[in-house]
């Protein structure tokens, strides 16, 4: 403690101050009753003061006598403390005696803050400041003190640290910019920091803009104008006045306007870029954790800013606002619209390029409007890729398995639509052109049906329901190896690439005939539960049940196979397969295990199979099964497939004696339009001679969320599918699967600039095209080797790097490396997903994952990628490359 020079006139006494010097005063145990405390002799406090376990009376004292009289009138049990503006020598000897280090001791607050911290000294830096900080630190000290320092030395930052926290509500370790935003959504706290003195916050301010940048020094700003709930918002707006762009007018303007929310003042272009950054990257994790609402509320609450600031054009150039997906949405509609009518090369690439530009807003993700999108545009290519004739039944399944199917998928969600009315008008026509399309496909395959079902010749290649068990399984079994049957009711082909897509990304493998493309089976006709599935487990063409089903099995493979039906699946609570079903898949000597998935076609009564995703989420049992068979080889295939109802487009046809939604005996009455008549051996109901539509729109009977049983690919083919659990050999004759999807799924198809258009027919159709235009290029075999890739393999760094990283390592060889890093290079943006990066280099689908990161890993120099990953989506930085391996620079 220290004494007042004479002349300077003395401050008043706050009452921390007061706490402060007593609890120093009480710790240095002096015998002395009173402190006497040079201040103006004013108290607006208490008479008395409770500092630990002692009773502290303060009194002003305007003289010595006031001094004395304090003195006689002070009980036994407290302790005094004299504000008084004398000297030592107007007290006198006399007086001091009674005081504490006999003198009247300044209240100096830099000296009070050292005892408060128990440090030894006071950083210069901190002293430095003014006083006032000095004063908040004990006015707002938290109960019992601020905590002893580590080191004996108060820091600037230290002090200004848990001052700052203290203020404002946080934790120290909370003052950050992303911290201080978080604090912005806790209205309460904002209007308590506010009524803090301005001075005071003017030093918090620069302080936090000193250690957590321009975003704290501009959210604070946002606080001290009155707009502090709204820093988020405003960081959102600054990015978009301040987005390096030449300010226009209208910009310039918007500037202006948004300068009242900060205080009269505007950060500069780099500050306002790391505040909308800062802000950009909060409101990404918030929109993916707890505060998802409050997110989104922030985003509209940035666009009712920016239309407040007359800004609200800007809002279509945001990677984030709702409004600028919005836009980007609307200008994909307008130019899917115009590549709908006139199909040339120029209207495809702006149609492409503004779905790109869908697919960079942060919203993308969120919600069913940008998958819808896709789904569009590969309906759209698929429009515009050549059209077929198939000659044989064979040919007509492949169509179906191999492109249809997908196509199926594509146009089942444009059913569906999406609520935005400019996007359901588009969809609403293109859904036109492909149905046109389409039911030429359907009409095709019918009549191929009916006559190859009437000539009952022999299959060959083709694999017909009652054969599946004895062509496929059973020599999978009878090479020793464990399988399990799964048949999934009703899936089509177009759930079924769904369904495997989401197996493989479960680490299962899909395979194929000696590596070739899908297979497809030819359900019993009509294609009904009853007559298909039994024929499927008997091997024979026959109507039956559950029990035919389980005696034909055995019959066809022995007695180890075992068959579950749906009943048979289901378990109690905590289980999710009964257990006989697990015990059954783990079961070495049960060389067969099959079990009958009843979701998908449990869905065509009750659920909307058009909206859902047939994945391992939806198809439960699924995933449970495979859980479980481990080990086992996986034969995933359906008895039939489905088509879903249409709503007010559907055709009911009554009177005809039909007994089923899709087909009716023929009873000597003609095929109608969209109906075919089809006999034969394997026609198993109505005598053998039946009507089936082909049609997707007819049904005979009472309305359902979908059907099955008539003669359109989407119900005749059926999907099989191969599995085996990552890294497991696979059986004889079986090779991992290439990439499934159709070119047209994976990217852009190249167009001629002059396409011939036939106007539109009286049924309704939008656009046929007179003569098939060429398949995109781009999604073909890589030919031409980039210069760079061959001076790659050729560079000593290259081959030491690949030496060192891969030893002990699977090795790609140079032509994989070359196929990879030449599609990449010839990709858009060099930026490829990773199912046409496998199409592209030929490499298998389940294994593109696992030759990037070989890739990535050999091409790594220092720490430093040339090729990233980002979820599905493959880049190459070429420049970052050229240098790694000093390949010269990109011409």
């Amino acid at each position: 403690m220290s004494t007042t020079p004479a002349g300077i006139a003395a401050p008043s006494a706050t009452e921390a101050q007061v706490r402060a010097m007593v609890a120093d005063w009480l710790r240095s145990g002096r015998p002395e009753r009173v402190l006497a405390l040079k201040a103006r002799p004013e108290w607006s406090g208490t008479p008395t003061i409770r500092v630990g376990d002692t009773t502290v009376r303060v009194v002003p004292a305007v003289s010595s006598l006031a001094v004395r009289v304090a003195l006689v009138e002070l009980p036994a049990e407290e302790r005094l403390v004299v504000l008084t503006d004398r000297d030592d020598d107007d007290l006198g000897a006399g007086l001091l005696s009674h005081c504490s280090t006999h003198t009247v001791i300044s209240i100096d607050p830099w000296e009070i803050v050292r005892t408060h911290f128990e440090a030894a000294a006071l950083d210069p830096a901190l002293v430095r400041q003014r006083r006032q900080l000095a004063e908040a630190l004990l006015e707002h000290a938290p109960p019992g003190s601020w905590p002893p320092v580590r080191g004996g030395v108060v820091t600037r930052d230290g002090a200004m640290r848990l001052l700052a926290a203290r203020l404002l509500g946080l934790g120290p370790d909370d003052l950050d910019a992303t911290g201080l935003l978080q604090w912005t959504l806790h209205g309460t706290d904002v209007v308590r920091y506010t009524t803090v003195d301005s001075a005071l916050r003017s030093i918090i301010a620069g302080w936090l803009a000193e250690t957590a940048g321009p975003t704290a020094r501009w959210t604070i700003a946002a606080v001290d104008s009155g707009h502090g709930t709204d820093a988020i918002p405003l960081g959102l707006v600054a990015g978009l006045l301040w987005d390096g762009r030449a300010p226009t007018a209208e910009v310039a303007a918007a500037r202006v306007r948004f300068e009242q929310y900060l205080g009269g003042t505007a950060p500069r272009e780099s500050e306002a870029a790391e505040w909308s950054t800062t802000v950009l990257a909060w409101v990404m994790r918030a929109l993916g954790g707890e505060d998802r609402v409050e997110a989104q509320r922030l985003l509209g609450r940035a666009e009712d800013l920016a239309r407040r600031l007359q800004a609200a054009r800007l809002v279509g150039r945001s990677d984030l606002l709702p409004g600028g997906l919005d836009a980007r949405l609307t200008t994909f509609a307008e130019e899917l619209r115009l590549a709908l009518r006139q199909p040339t090369g120029r209207a495809f690439e702006a149609a492409e390029a503004a779905l790109r530009m869908v697919a960079r807003h942060r919203l993308a993700t969120v919600g069913d409007q940008y998958p819808t999108a896709v789904l569009a545009m590969r309906a759209l290519r698929w429009l515009n890729t050549p059209d077929d004739t198939p000659m044989t039944l064979a040919k007509a399944v492949r169509r179906q398995i191999t492109t249809d199917g997908w196509l199926d998928r594509a146009r089942l969600r444009l059913w569906v639509g999406v609520s935005d009315p400019a996007l359901a008008a588009v969809y609403r026509d293109l859904h036109a052109a492909v149905v046109a399309r389409r039911d030429r496909h359907d009409e095709q395959f019918a009549a191929i049906l009916a006559a190859a079902t009437a000539a009952d010749s022999q299959p060959g290649s083709l694999l017909y329901v009652e054969d599946v068990v004895r062509r496929v399984v059973k020599p999978v079994v009878d090479a020793g190896r464990l399988v399990l049957l799964l048949v999934v009711d009703g899936m089509s082909v177009a759930a079924s690439t769904e369904l495997v897509e989401s197996a493989v990304a479960a680490d299962w493998w899909e395979l194929t005939p000696d590596g070739g493309h899908r297979v497809g089976v030819v359900a019993a006709l009509p294609s009904v539960t009853e007559v298909s599935r039994t024929s499927l487990f008997t091997g024979e063409l026959r109507r039956g049940g559950q029990a035919d089903e389980r005696a034909g099995l055995a019959k066809q493979l022995g007695p180890d196979a075992v068959l579950f039906h749906k009943g048979d699946l289901l378990s109690g609570a905590g289980q999710s397969l009964a257990p006989p079903v697990v015990a059954a898949l783990r079961d070495p000597d049960v060389r067969t295990v099959a079990a009958v998935v009843n979701t998908i076609d449990d869905a065509l009564d009750r659920s909307d199979p058009a909206a859902t995703a047939w994945t391992l989420e939806t198809v439960r049992l699924v995933r449970h099964l495979l859980d479980a068979a481990r080990g086992r080889v996986v034969v995933l295939l359906s008895d039939h497939g489905h088509v879903v109802d249409r709503g007010p487009d559907g055709d009911l046809r009554s009177g005809n004696g039909a007994l089923s939604a899709r087909w009716r005996p023929a009873d000597g009455s003609p095929p109608g339009d969209g109906e075919s008549r089809i006999t034969g051996r394997r026609v198993i109901l109505g005598d053998g001679d039946v009507v089936l539509p082909w049609r997707e729109t007819v049904r005979y009977t009472a309305r359902k969320a979908g059907y099955h049983g008539g003669a359109s690919a989407a119900e005749v083919v059926i999907p099989l599918a191969m599995l085996t659990a990552a890294g497991e050999p696979p059986p004889v004759g079986w090779s991992p699967a290439p990439v499934a999807s159709p070119t047209w799924w994976r990217g852009p198809v190249d167009l001629p600039t002059d396409v011939t258009l036939i106007e539109p027919t009286q049924e309704g159709t939008l656009f046929d095209i007179a003569a098939p235009v060429s398949a995109s290029s781009a999604t073909g075999p890589v030919s031409v080797t980039p210069q760079f890739v061959t001076a790659l393999l050729a560079s000593p760094r290259y081959k030491r790097n690949r030496t060192l990283r891969l030893a002990g390592r699977p090795v790609l060889p140079d032509e994989r490396v070359t196929a990879l890093l030449t599609a990449l290079h010839e990709a858009d943006g060099h930026r490829m997903p990773m199912e046409a990066l496998a199409a592209r280099s030929g490499v298998p689908a389940q294994r593109i994952g696992n030759v990037v990161t070989i890739l990535r890993r050999v091409l790594a120099v220092e720490g430093y990628q040339a090729v990233e990953v980002d979820g599905q989506l493959v880049t190459l930085d070429e420049r970052m490359l050229r240098e790694q391996f000093e390949l010269g620079a990109q011409p």
